[in-house]
């Protein structure tokens, strides 16, 4: 009879017997070792050798491209102080003379001299719409056509909206004009 209180107390304590002998027996399980991160054949070597080899190319070519267009960027900084300068009747006329020394200039950093310097009125407005993404800058051709030769009595008189269209008709045309290789 000890045996069976024993082995009734054991039961109360312990209900499940077989789970716990089950549990026992089990061993953790074997983890394999971590992939490696480096490539098993020679072929996936020259993959990421080719890949690397056209970002650095692309890199190359980006980094000389944004070189090439710093004049861009500093004409695209003196285009706002002109802005400023133009919206003042006081100093419109002035503005108006630099925003057409800035075109001069910037198309002077994009191409060689002879090609552009000698260029005035018609010719100038010819280069200008050859040289744009598009030709729908009549403003500015106006300015470069028959107001920049003005005493500046003209500017006076610009309604606020067309002076605007000027600014932005320049900065369109700094932005997107195409140099020729």
């Amino acid at each position: 009879m000890a045996t069976t209180e024993a082995m009734m107390a054991e039961a109360t304590v312990n209900p499940n017997r077989m789970a716990n002998v089950a549990l026992r027996s089990l061993h953790d399980i074997s983890v394999p070792e971590p992939v490696s991160w480096m490539p098993q054949t020679w072929g996936w070597a020259l993959v990421v050798v080719c890949i690397l080899l056209v970002l650095a190319v692309y890199g190359f070519r980006a980094f000389r491209r944004y070189q090439r267009n710093a004049y861009r960027r500093e004409a695209l900084e003196l285009l706002v102080e002109i802005a400023e300068t133009i919206q003042v009747p006081a100093t419109r006329q002035q503005g108006i003379d630099d925003l057409a020394e800035l075109v001069k200039r910037t198309a002077l950093a994009g191409w060689r001299r002879e090609q552009v310097a000698p260029l005035t009125g018609a010719n100038w407005n010819a280069f200008l719409a050859s040289s744009a993404d598009n030709d729908e800058s009549v403003v500015l051709k106006r300015l470069f056509d028959d107001l920049e030769y003005h005493d500046g009595t003209p500017f006076q008189h610009l309604p606020s909206s067309e002076l605007t269209q000027l600014v932005q008709d320049a900065r369109h045309w700094i932005e997107g004009h195409h140099v020729s290789a």
